[in-house]
């Protein structure tokens, strides 16, 4: 067992935020998840770290999640059945099926992460959601010391949002995840950039490979990689508001990015909003909203988890009373 006191998250989480850990562990089997639970429960379980922002030192004990193997458990007329791993990389999970073709998750290219992240997040990404190929996935509940499985209906999947961010959370540690992925292709390409990078590319014939080409190329263009410059990705969600907000809002800015959302409501692109307000490419010290994609909060270098907080704050603030909509986080804040 990997034990350690006092350690730094910052290579542990994509802000670099350099924070501390007062108890740290790593597992790769339920074994030693076992073994490292005997010191006491977490007080937080760490992927990828993706998807969070520290604001404060963890006092307690952080489970470092890194179970790794990707495995083809069954399939049928029209589906393969992939279990992966939660410790696994996202993204190399992705290139792994694309290569074996199996079809699904090619619109979810270069999504920073592991596994485990996809379904508690409800990953999405140009038109494709986790709920749109999850199958199942087993997880360990941490008081009773069991593993569980997941159906869909179980993880009650919504925006960026499952069971395990509300009723469950912090109860349980996902340990792998299986995707039903396509034999024959349907794609996905009519939201966002994709038909015209396809076109940039010259396609000729329109293949997994080929869209999982062009995601990387328009995300590369867009995001941050945060190897260079820290961030999480996207720091809000795309708020939804009633048809009513919608038009309000489109009559004084014609150009206003907003899909169909059903039921009298549209989903309007959080980027446009921030973009419009007048904070794409703003700066305060290390802590700034990305000059590329207004969605992308960053840490240019040695940002406290509280200043890119404060600014998230602010920004939320003056998008609701420029255009009445309240932002909600992406991010998980800890």
């Amino acid at each position: 067992m990997n034990f350690q006191q006092n350690v730094s998250l910052k290579k542990y989480n994509t802000f670099g935020i350099d924070v501390i850990a007062q108890k740290f562990c790593a597992f790769s089997s339920v074994a030693m998840l076992e073994e490292c639970l005997s010191i006491s429960n977490p007080a937080l379980i760490l992927g990828g770290g993706s998807n969070i922002l520290f604001t404060q030192n963890v006092q307690g004990l952080v489970l470092h999640n890194t179970i790794k193997g990707i495995q083809l458990v069954a399939e049928d007329e029209d589906y393969y059945y992939i279990k992966a791993a939660a410790g696994e990389n996202w993204h190399q999970f992705v290139l792994h099926c694309i290569a074996n073709e199996y079809a699904g998750i090619e619109n979810l290219s270069l999504i920073p992460g592991n596994v485990g992240a996809s379904p508690m997040q409800n990953i999405g990404a140009y038109g494709v959601e986790i709920k749109d190929v999850f199958h199942q996935l087993e997880a360990f509940h941490i008081n009773d010391k069991v593993i569980i499985q997941f159906n869909a209906s179980d993880c009650e999947f919504g925006y960026r949002e499952s069971i395990f961010k509300s009723k469950y959370r912090n109860q349980f540690i996902i340990l792998n995840v299986t995707y039903k992925l396509r034999k024959q292709p349907v794609y996905a390409v009519s939201y966002g950039a994709i038909e015209q990078e396809l076109q940039k590319m010259q396609v000729q014939q329109l293949s997994i490979k080929a869209i999982s080409a062009a995601v990387i190329a328009i995300r590369s263009s867009k995001l941050p990689n945060p190897n260079d410059i820290g961030n999480a990705g996207s720091f809000f969600k795309n708020p939804v508001v009633t048809t009513q907000l919608y038009e309000t809002i489109k009559a004084k800015h014609a150009n206003v990015v907003a899909y169909a959302a059903g039921n009298a409501h549209y989903k309007l692109a959080a980027g446009w909003l921030i973009e419009q307000a007048g904070w794409k490419g703003y700066r305060a010290g290390d802590a700034g909203c990305h000059a590329q994609q207004a969605l992308v909060l960053v840490n240019y270098g040695t940002a406290s988890g509280n200043q890119i907080l404060a600014l998230s704050e602010t920004i939320i603030q003056d998008v609701y009373n420029k255009f009445g909509v309240l932002l909600q986080r992406e991010v998980n804040i800890m």
